[in-house]
């Protein structure tokens, strides 16, 4: 008699079933001919399946409901922000395949339970991963601000113009502050105003330093005077607040470990009951009053997490 499998031995075979017959397809029935067809038939358009066309009237319609939207969760200035290149469409269509995916695996493991707890918890985890990505570059503009104001100051002093040293920057600059600079020098290029262009990173990166940039620039069109002493200042005062905050975020250190501990703990051994003893958890997962439970403390843990974003959040 065979062993019984388990429904996720059951999909990860499934999976790489259908993995091995797209490397077959691909691979093995793929055309050898080393023209292609658009110099073979010069007369014929791109072609493209219906599976392309679908998806890509599904991004437009998307697109156009984000533009009418304005604002959001998901949106055109969150993902600049966040350094992602395509639509907001395109992000959202992947959302919902990858919480359809979620959902399937979640219902073939575990249930109808697990399958709608993954419905809710997949959207929220890809929210989380944005932000994330969201603040790191945001840091890693942080840090590369004083450096790159020192830049600024040196191609004045050698005698470019301004926006010839922010060029000049952005050439020798890393990604996140190279991406910025080039679409300042873009923007410029093609009659957008300087000084609405670094406001805009300003803005875009929620950074207070930049913006004490833009206003340097913009005071100087205005009355004139050395702009390279004044952003020499300027960055002398950056790098005593970035030395400030670093001091701030070491002694705050201890209360986020703290915060994260109290908030993740139970999450985790709610999952490790479920995994080594499930009946710990079957009252949880199985009855009214489990329901409630598990919904009575969703609501709580995410009023505690606020409470504690808030706490370990100096202002300064």
């Amino acid at each position: 008699m065979l062993p019984e499998l388990s429904p996720l031995t059951f999909v990860g075979g499934l999976l790489l079933v259908y993995a091995a017959l797209a490397m077959v397809f691909t691979f093995v029935f793929k055309s050898r001919s080393a023209v292609p067809l658009s110099r073979r038939r010069p007369d014929m358009g791109p072609q493209t399946s219906s599976f392309t066309r679908l998806t890509d009237h599904a991004v437009q319609a998307l697109n156009k409901g984000v533009r009418r939207g304005g604002t959001g969760i998901l949106n055109r200035d969150k993902l600049d922000a966040a350094g992602l290149k395509k639509g907001p469409g395109d992000y959202v269509l992947m959302a919902g395949a990858l919480t359809f995916a979620a959902m399937v695996v979640g219902f073939l493991t575990g249930g109808a339970f697990f399958a709608i707890l993954l419905l809710v918890l997949t959207p929220v985890a890809l929210v989380v991963f944005l932000n994330v990505l969201v603040s790191r570059r945001r840091k890693k503009f942080d840090d590369q601000v004083p450096d790159t104001l020192q830049m600024f100051s040196g191609g004045l002093r050698a005698g470019h113009s301004l926006l010839r040293a922010i060029d000049a920057a952005a050439q020798e600059s890393e990604v996140p502050m190279s991406e910025e600079l080039n679409r300042v020098v873009n923007e410029t290029r093609i009659g957008r105003d300087l000084g609405e262009s670094l406001d805009e990173v300003a803005r875009r990166t929620d950074n207070e330093d930049f913006g004490w940039i833009a206003r340097s620039v913009e005071i100087h069109r205005e009355v004139g005077g050395d702009l390279a002493e004044v952003l020499d200042h300027v960055g002398e005062t950056i790098r005593d607040r970035n030395q400030i905050r670093g001091q701030v975020r070491a002694l705050s250190a201890e209360g986020r470990i703290s915060a994260l501990v109290l908030i993740s703990l139970p999450v985790v051994m709610f999952i490790g009951l479920t995994l080594f003893n499930p009946l710990y958890s079957k009252v949880f997962t199985s009855t009214l009053p489990g329901y409630l439970m598990i919904a009575a403390v969703v609501v709580l843990l995410s009023v505690g997490s606020f409470w504690l974003s808030r706490l370990i959040k100096p202002k300064f």
